[in-house]
C-alpha cells in the first residue's frame, strides 16, 4: 500500500490518482496521520503543498522515522522536505515557476534513468535547493537544462526519491513511466 501524506495542496488528489494506477493508495492530511496504515504501507509519498519544509515538523518526524525502512517519494514540497531533513538549505529562487514546462536532463548520478535523457516536466515552485550541497547518499539526478537547478534526487541505499517538478502534471511527459520506475526500484 502507498500512503500519501497530504500537505493540503490542490495537486494532492492528482498525485493520488496517478499512484493508484500502480497500487492501493491511502491518503490523509499531514496533521491527521493513521499510524496503523502508515506502519502497514510499503511506500510513503510526501505531497506538494504551500509554504516551506520547516512549516511541517510532523512530516519531518515521519521522514526520519521511516527513512531506510520504507520507500519514500517526495514531490515538490515533499522533495524539499527530504532535502531539508538531509541538511539542505531551501531558499527562495529568483524566478517563480508556477505552471511552467521545462526540460530536465538526467545526470550521471542517476541509477534509475538513462544518463543525459531529457524530460519535459511541469513546475510549480518558488523555492529551490541552495548549492553547493553535499550528501553521502542523496544524489542530484536531474537538473533543469536552462538554469541547472536541481530537479530530482535519488538515495538508492535508503530508497528515497524526490522531484522538484510534478510527475502527475499534464505538463510532465511520461510522468507515469517515471513513477512506475521508482515504484519498481
Amino acid at each position: 500500500m502507498i500512503y500519501i501524506i497530504d500537505h493540503q495542496d490542490s495537486f494532492t488528489w492528482n498525485v493520488v490518482h496517478q499512484f493508484s494506477k500502480f497500487s492501493k493508495v491511502y491518503c490523509s492530511n499531514f496533521f491527521n496521520i493513521d499510524k496503523k496504515k502508515l506502519d502497514k504501507s510499503n511506500v510513503i509519498v510526501l505531497s506538494p503543498g504551500p509554504g516551506s519544509p520547516k512549516d511541517y515538523p510532523l512530516t519531518s518526524k515521519i521522514y526520519k522515522k521511516y527513512k531506510g525502512k520504507k520507500k519514500i517519494i517526495g514531490i515538490c514540497l515533499g522533495y524539499q522536505q527530504i532535502l531539508f531533513n538531509e541538511k539542505g538549505k531551501i531558499v527562495q529562487q529568483k524566478n517563480i515557476f508556477h505552471g511552467y514546462q521545462s526540460e530536465v536532463k538526467v545526470t550521471k548520478e542517476s541509477k534509475l534513468f538513462k544518463k543525459n535523457k531529457i524530460f519535459k516536466v511541469g513546475r510549480y515552485h518558488s523555492l529551490k535547493l541552495y548549492e553547493p550541497y553535499k550528501s553521502n547518499n542523496l544524489k542530484i539526478t536531474m537538473r533543469c537544462l536552462k538554469s541547472n537547478i536541481p530537479m530530482a534526487i535519488e538515495d538508492k541505499k535508503n530508497s528515497v526519491y524526490g522531484f522538484q517538478f510534478h510527475p502527475e502534471s499534464f505538463l510532465t511527459e511520461n510522468g507515469n513511466i517515471i513513477i512506475k520506475k521508482i515504484l519498481s526500484a
